[in-house]
C-alpha cells in the first residue's frame, strides 16, 4: 500500500489514531490519548508565536526510505512549503520535524524516526515527552536549544 491510497481509503477515514506506513507499505496505526493532542497543539501554538515567517502545522505526512512517517507537529519555511503544500506527502522534510512521545512509542522508535527525517533534509528534530520536557537534536548531536527558536521553552506548560 502507498500514501495515496492510505489517503483515498473511505475505510481509513475518521480513525481515532495515528497512521503510517512501514516499510513493507504495511499501515502502522498508534492511539493518542488528549494528553498527546494537547501538547500538539501547544507546541504548534508556541511555534507561530515565536515564528517571523513560515509555518507551523500538526500531522505532516513525510515520505522516508522506511515507509511514510507523521510529525506530529512542524515546522517549515516558506520556500519549503512552495515545494511541498500540494503533495500526498512531502517529499523534502520541513525544516522542524516534531514527535509527542505516547504510551505507544520507545525511544529507539523516535530516534529511529529523527533519522529518517534527516535523511529527507529536516535541520531539526525535537522530541516532547509525556510531562512536556522538550529535547532538540541537529542532525548529528543533541542541541541545548533550538538553533532556529533559541527562545522555545524546554517545558511545555500543561
Amino acid at each position: 500500500m502507498n500514501w495515496q491510497e492510505v489517503c483515498s481509503n473511505p475505510h481509513l477515514k475518521n480513525l481515532p489514531f495515528k497512521i503510517e506506513l512501514n516499510e513493507y507499505g504495511h499501515i502502522v496505526m498508534s492511539p493518542m490519548k488528549v494528553l498527546h493532542s494537547l501538547l500538539q497543539g501547544k507546541i504548534e501554538k508556541l511555534l507561530l508565536h515565536f515564528t517571523k515567517g513560515g509555518e507551523a502545522f500538526p500531522e505532516c505526512a513525510i515520505f522516508t526510505p522506511k515507509g511514510t512517517k507523521v510529525a506530529d507537529v512542524v515546522w517549515v519555511s516558506e520556500q519549503r512549503l512552495q515545494i511541498i503544500k500540494y503533495e500526498t506527502e512531502c517529499s523534502i522534510a520541513p525544516e522542524i520535524c516534531i514527535e509527542v512521545m505516547s504510551d505507544s512509542n520507545t525511544e529507539k522508535e523516535m530516534l529511529e524516526k529523527m533519522q529518517l527525517y534527516f535523511a529527507q533534509h529536516a535541520e531539526e528534530f525535537w522530541l516532547c515527552d509525556q510531562q512536556g520536557g522538550m529535547r532538540f537534536f541537529a542532525p548529528n548531536m543533541e542541541l541545548l536549544h533550538s538553533e532556529k527558536f533559541p527562545d522555545f521553552p524546554k517545558k511545555i506548560n500543561i
